[in-house]
């Protein structure tokens, strides 16, 4: 199964409000793991950078009126995602931002089924808070020490991990245990070792134990083998 974690930064909060789309981070998973591929613009968003915006994430609007604008790129985004759930921290924040700019372009929007908030699953996983990145990583041990300021690609990348530990943890089970075998449990809770009602036949023959003595005999008066020998072996 593949899947896209992605996010995004903007001029603000509200698309509705003029506020644009400056920077688009996604990473890909297949089957849960990440692939290394990823996709990852500085968008044009032909408008000024608020003071507040700027203080999140460091994109001045000098900086970002050398890239391309979202029509430029949409196309590739578009064919980098295909048609793989989306996942995203609040997602509803990032897909509003992203289907305003597809609007613009003169796309299709996305569909809102394709999302999967890590944030709704924190929440239902987790009784207490906070939710926000940082305190997941915390939670979950992983390192954010690069994150100084807010970044798309960055955060996709740190979301990944978060995710995989939302959903079950980032190692898959080896699968070696019995499936729906179970163990008999004597008193207070302890396993009960049944012994076999016949032994096995043993495997090695008499010429092999034979040869065996005559090879500790080779190796001085006391070496550590005879320990393991019967009596009768000398």
């Amino acid at each position: 199964m593949r899947e896209i974690v992605l996010d995004t930064e903007t001029t603000g909060l509200d698309p509705n409000q003029g506020h644009r789309l400056v920077e688009l981070g996604c990473v890909e998973l297949l089957n849960r793991i990440p692939t290394g591929a990823t996709f990852h613009v500085y968008v044009n968003p032909e408008r000024d950078m608020p003071a507040e915006a700027f203080a999140v994430h460091g994109l001045s609007e000098e900086f970002l009126r050398g890239h391309k604008r979202f029509h430029e790129v949409v196309d590739d985004f578009l064919a980098f995602i295909g048609d793989a759930p989306l996942v995203a921290h609040n997602a509803n924040f990032d897909y509003g931002f992203i289907c305003h700019e597809l609007k613009r372009a003169n796309r299709a929007i996305l569909s809102r089924d394709r999302l999967v908030d890590t944030l709704m699953l924190a929440r239902r996983r987790h009784s207490a808070g906070p939710y926000n990145l940082d305190a997941l990583c915390s939670r979950y041990g992983i390192d954010n020490s690069r994150r100084t300021k807010h970044g798309a690609l960055l955060d996709a990348e740190i979301l990944a991990e978060v995710y995989l530990e939302l959903i079950g943890g980032r190692q898959a089970s080896l699968g070696l245990a019995d499936v729906g075998v179970e163990q008999p449990v004597g008193v207070d809770g302890v396993i009960v070792v049944r012994q076999r009602p016949v032994p096995l036949t043993p495997r090695v023959s008499d010429a092999e134990r034979e040869a065996h003595r005559a090879f500790i005999a080779t190796l001085g008066e006391s070496p550590i083998w005879r320990a393991y020998l019967p009596e009768s072996g000398g």
